[in-house]
């Protein structure tokens, strides 16, 4: 099967689900698409001819690293790529780093807000080294979040300082570059080889911005995203099919792009 890649999704175990999808719809006052567990993300990726979805999990506590990584070794399959996570104030973050690799992940998500960091601190630095040296892909949440005060956490400014200090890290940058904070993707990101993805973002912008930021951007570093269960991830592909790119643009978003990422010596 030679499908769409999804490279920003979530799901939770089916009990941890149960509470954490009613918790954070409140919390962020928004209402989930699915249910948070793997089975209804399959059911969503079998609906919508997606071959492969990355899912991110999000270590709120540093507690929570060993049963994340438990689970995401559980989970891990041909259509199903686990991003694990630390929090960054772990003790033993290095070594978590280097376990994350060991055990054949491709990458680690991170999240500035539900983790309390600024992506540009001092103790953020040995993190992103690490990263570089096991050669793991970082999905990192960029710009606002609808659930947090509009602090600048994760601002295209500073990602693109992270990327001018760490300029061979595989940084994927979320939400288009930075959610509802689009006019500094267009300043700072927008051109430069730092991976995009785009969910969460279209349904917020005008058509001719989203082309803009799409089409200025080198055409190897667009992703296709959906943030599900947060959205839906046919309306999502329905947004991007709605920006009319050009077709060889539109299929290198959909799958060849996060192929290479993902899979670099693979070729589809």
């Amino acid at each position: 099967m030679k499908g769409i890649i999804d490279i920003h999704a979530h799901a939770f175990p089916d009990e941890v689900a149960k509470k954490a999808i009613p918790l954070l719809e409140e919390e962020g006052g928004i209402k989930a698409k699915l249910d948070g567990t793997l089975s209804s993300l399959l059911s969503s990726m079998d609906k919508y001819g997606i071959e492969k979805s990355v899912i991110c999990s999000i270590a709120t506590k540093p507690e929570q690293f060993n049963s994340i990584l438990k689970w995401s070794k559980s989970i891990m399959s041909e259509r199903i790529i686990p991003f694990p996570s630390f929090h960054p104030d772990d003790t033993l973050v290095l070594e978590r780093i280097k376990i994350i690799k060991e055990e054949g992940f491709k990458g680690i998500k991170l999240h500035p807000y539900y983790q309390d960091f600024d992506v540009d601190e001092e103790k953020m630095m040995r993190i992103y080294e690490k990263i570089v040296e096991c050669d793991l892909i970082l999905t990192l949440h960029t710009g606002f979040d609808f659930a947090f005060p509009r602090i600048r956490k994760a601002d295209p400014e500073k990602i693109s300082k992270i990327k001018n200090k760490f300029p061979e890290m595989k940084l994927i940058t979320t939400h288009l570059g930075g959610w509802e904070d689009w006019d500094e993707v267009e300043k700072h990101i927008m051109g430069k080889e730092i991976y995009m993805e785009i969910s969460f973002s279209l349904q917020f912008l005008p058509v001719e911005k989203a082309k803009k930021i799409i089409l200025s951007h080198p055409e190897n570093y667009i992703l296709f995203g959906t943030d599900t269960p947060w959205t839906d991830q046919g309306e999502t592909l329905k947004l991007l099919k709605n920006l009319n790119l050009p077709p060889e643009r539109e299929k290198l978003i959909l799958r060849e792009n996060a192929l290479s990422l993902l899979f670099p010596r693979t070729r589809s």
